[in-house]
């Protein structure tokens, strides 16, 4: 199943955050997939979504998730946060400038949604992952003690380090 995932960086198509939502959600039960929208300037890289992805796949096999729903779950781990509230924060809001579309799909012979089906929550760019320094920093509290130990060019790697840190917090 997480060989199918998709990930599409672009514009929201639709600035009003319910708006997306809905279509979201619309387009999920359509397809019978999973569809999670990111604020992008908070993801450092492709490998971030995945290694996320995975881990909150694995919570749900191991029935150990915290979040009712996949996305959520997803989302969490991605945020670095135990705390669903918290999490939260590393959606979209109405002054969103960029996201990412978690696509994947749910159940044996399902398809991900085309690009057309997608058009209408994502103007794609070819940006790809193209993190803001300042938001991801902000975000995740990197200190400015962590960037003089290890250098600005590590920051993806110390937000691997809390995606897997997830599970410890209590």
């Amino acid at each position: 199943m997480m060989n199918d995932i998709g990930l599409l960086f672009g514009r929201p198509a639709i600035q009003d955050r319910q708006e997306l939502l809905s279509l979201l959600r619309d387009l999920q039960a359509k397809h019978g997939c999973m569809i999670q929208v990111l604020d992008a300037d908070k993801v450092v890289s492709e490998k971030h979504l995945v290694f996320a992805a995975k881990k909150a796949f694995l919570a749900f096999s191991e029935r150990r998730n915290i979040a009712k729903d996949l996305g959520v779950e997803i989302m969490r781990y991605a945020s670095g946060e135990r705390q669903i509230e918290r999490a939260l924060t590393m959606g979209i809001s109405n002054s969103t400038k960029r996201i990412v579309l978690i696509v994947v799909p749910l159940g044996d012979g399902r398809k991900l949604p085309t690009a057309t089906d997608l058009s209408s929550l994502i103007e794609l760019d070819e940006r790809g992952c193209s993190f803001n320094s300042k938001a991801v920093r902000d975000f995740f509290d990197i200190s400015p003690e962590e960037i003089r130990a290890v250098g600005e060019q590590r920051i993806p790697d110390l937000v691997l380090e809390r995606v897997a840190l997830v599970d410890t917090y209590h």
